[in-house]
């Protein structure tokens, strides 16, 4: 099995190639860009330094960028679970989206059919857990929020990429926006690490600002409807289930 793609190499990945059974992720991005010409030549000269294996289009083109055996540099300072500096291990997806600072759009009905084809692909080639597909936000909670709110996460998991909740959307609305107590907050904010969230980044912000930003990043990968930093009892019950 193969997927069809058109080539535009980067020269931003290492040179010494790694071994199939290292890729163990794939982080979804979206290129925050405002054309994609501009995404494609910031990912593909040498002076940016950053690149990623695949970008789609917004038609649905698949183009490759570094080969899969190579590492490509789009993740950066990153964590999950266990493992640090994720580029390493994973594929980096690249996909056309304005995203927040230039008006951000819903991604294309033909860049998600793309990136399934792809997606599963990949997860079959790699054999890649289905916790271990992320968004780069998942990743570094405090520098980055793509791809966002708006990426298809519940829709792709019925096509088993990425793993998603089993829980009453209804229910779950009823009671957004209820208070809970602190020892809730704790548990809450423990399940979120517990599901491969972290907290190790070295940074300036405070202890309350870095927890909001680790929450927003899970917000929007698991209840993109309100996106606040604000655990509240729909927070609780959908960390919950996921860390079980």
């Amino acid at each position: 099995m193969s997927i069809k793609t058109t080539l535009n190499y980067s020269p931003n990945f290492n040179l010494k190639k790694r071994a199939k059974k290292d890729i163990k992720f794939i982080i979804f991005h979206y290129t925050g860009m405002k054309s994609e010409k501009i995404a494609i030549k910031r990912l593909t000269e040498i002076q940016s330094e950053v690149s990623s294996h695949y970008f789609i289009k917004k038609n649905g083109e698949i183009v490759t960028l570094v080969p899969d055996l190579y590492t490509a540099w789009h993740a950066g300072i990153s964590y999950w679970k266990k493992f640090t500096n994720l580029n390493k291990n994973s594929i980096g997806i690249e996909i056309h989206n304005p995203g927040h600072q230039f008006g951000y759009k819903n991604f294309s009905k033909k860049q998600i059919n793309s990136l399934v084809r792809l997606s599963n692909f990949l997860i079959k080639e790699y054999k890649i857990n289905n916790k271990y597909i992320l968004g780069h936000s998942d990743a570094a909670p405090l520098r980055k929020k793509d791809p966002g709110e708006k990426f298809p996460w519940e829709y792709l998991s019925k096509y088993k990429i990425g793993f998603w909740h089993k829980l009453n959307q209804k229910y779950l609305s009823s009671i957004r926006k209820q208070r809970v107590n602190n020892l809730d907050k704790k548990n809450t904010l423990k399940n979120i690490f517990k599901i491969g969230y972290s907290d190790f980044f070295k940074n300036k912000f405070t202890k309350e600002k870095k927890t909001a930003l680790i929450i927003k990043a899970f917000q929007r990968r698991f209840r993109p409807k309100l996106v606040n930093g604000k655990i509240d009892k729909e927070c609780l019950i959908i960390a919950k289930n996921l860390a079980n």
